[in-house]
Order: structure tokens, then sequence, then C-alpha cells
């Protein structure tokens, strides 16, 4: 967990506030987080962002609609205004260039970010990130319990548990309860209880904001020459480890790692390894995915 101080803020980006964690010094390195229920970068990466501070300048925020972050997100093309709103938080920052790690909603983001802006994109590391083959087959079993968080009888900490045990992690008896506790206290703010920024398109535009959302339908993906390190854990039951094959095949500088006895949340689950092979791959020296 983190023992390093952190240095905190909010940043006005586009007139709302994000909430920004650092730590360390060095190359800069954004990391986005996750869209489940609770989620927040401090806490989605909290066995992360001591090892890589050691030698990078880690920038850590909420991502707009969660933790201390505005809240709203805009449904015609959440990935577009994420990717929009954290190319403003680099602008205010002022750092011209960023390595991106992005875990699952914050990899989608972060691959949205580099395809609109690829200059501005040092590296990309992409963690079981959304937005791979969305639009092909039926939502996977963990997708359909976070989808479905806000609906029915509404958040409750029984239904976040049996999320994060069961789906989000390969061995849910790891969690401890305090996790869950904080994730569900957070879950209950009431602006996102009634905006939910993760959800599934509805209306006369939402097969078309599908597809906006399915970046493996993006042409420009393979032209992309930022070198991308691709994550999967061959457990993930949120985003289909199929994505990882799809991504290296299609992309002309990505390499991809597949662990065994791991779900969607690698940097956690496999967090020695992942800050091994994220360090590395980041490093001025490394031999993965030259452009």
């Amino acid at each position: 967990m983190i023992t390093s101080p952190l240095t905190e803020r909010i940043v006005t980006v586009s007139g709302k506030p994000i909430f920004v964690a650092e730590h360390g010094a060095g190359p800069a390195v954004v990391m986005l987080h996750g869209g489940g229920p609770g989620a927040s970068g401090v806490s989605n990466f909290a066995r992360n962002i001591d090892a890589l501070g050691r030698t990078f300048r880690v920038i850590v925020p909420d991502l707009p609609g969660y933790g201390r972050s505005a809240k709203g997100v805009d449904q015609s093309d959440p990935f577009g205004y994420l990717a929009d709103m954290i190319r403003g938080l680099l602008d205010e920052l002022g750092i011209d260039t960023a390595h991106l790690v992005g875990n699952s909603y914050g990899g989608a983001a972060a691959l949205r970010l580099a395809l609109d802006t690829p200059g501005r994109v040092g590296k990309l590391v992409l963690m079981g990130p959304g937005g791979i083959g969305t639009t092909r087959g039926a939502p996977t079993a963990g997708l359909k319990h976070l989808l479905g968080y806000y609906g029915g009888a509404g958040p409750s900490r029984e239904k976040l548990a049996d999320f994060v045990r069961n789906y989000l992690v390969y061995d849910g008896a790891s969690v401890p309860d305090d996790l869950i506790d904080a994730r569900y206290a957070a879950s209950l703010d009431p602006e996102v209880v009634a905006d939910p920024p993760l959800r599934r398109p509805s209306g006369p535009l939402a097969l078309r904001t599908l597809w906006r959302m399915d970046l493996t339908r993006d042409r420009r993906l393979r032209r992309l020459a930022t070198p991308t390190l691709v994550l999967w854990g061959r457990d993930d039951l949120v985003n289909k480890p199929a994505g990882g094959p799809m991504l290296l095949h299609t992309m002309p500088n990505a390499e991809l790692v597949m662990t065994s006895h791991t779900g969607h949340w690698m940097q956690w689950e496999r967090a020695e390894l992942f800050n091994e092979l994220v360090a590395g791959f980041l490093s001025n020296d490394s031999r993965l995915a030259h452009a």
C-alpha cells in the first residue's frame, strides 16, 4: 500500500474540478483508473504508486464522475470526453507529453487520447482496457454486474462485494472488507447515484454511441505508432481476454503480456509483476515495442 506522502490538489479543467494526487519525480506518468462503482485513482493504484514513484512523476487523477472530481460525463461520447479532460489536465499541469497507464475504463480513455492526439503520449500501458470489441457479442457477466449496480433496487454493499470478489479479481478471498467498505461508501455519492458515469447507452443514438465506444473499429488504430504494452489477466471476467491478442495483431508497436490466475485487476492482484513490467517498459532502455 502507499507509504510515501502524496501531493494532492484540485485542478480546474474546462471549468470543472479534477482531483489529482502526485508522487515522485522524473518523466510524467498519468495513471487512469477503472470505472467500477466507488473507484478512484489512488485506491485503484494503491499498490503501484510507491514503486513507480521511485523513477517517475506519477500523476493519479480521479476521472470525471468519480472520487473528488466533477461529476457528469458526456454519454454520447464518453471515451472522447474523458480523453479531452485528461488532455486538458496535461495542459493545466504544463506537460507536453506523458506516458499513460490505463486500467479498464481508464485504458479506453488513454487509448482514445492517443488516437486523437498521438503527439501528447510517450508510451501506453493498457491493462484490460475497455472499448475493445465492445459491440461484438454479448457483454461479459462481469460487465453486466458492473452496469447493473445502480439499477434494480439500487446500490448495496452486497452487490458491490459480489462484483469485486466474484468478477473483478481472481481470488475474491484476498479482498479485505475495508476495501469493500470504502468503495461502497464512495458509490453512494448522491450525484453519482443520480447520474452514473458508466452506464449502458440508451435512447435513439445508443447504437451510434456503442460503435463509437468500440475503439477496435477506429481505423486510426492500425496506424498508431505509440509503443504500447498490453496487460491482460487470463481470467478477466469483465473485459474479454481475447482483446489482448486483438490489440497485439492490430497495433503496429504493441507487446502483450497475459498472466494466469489473474482477473480484471492485475495492478492489485499481481502488483509486484505489474510494477516491474511497467517500470521496465517505460524506461529509456526498454527493448519492448520500439516504434
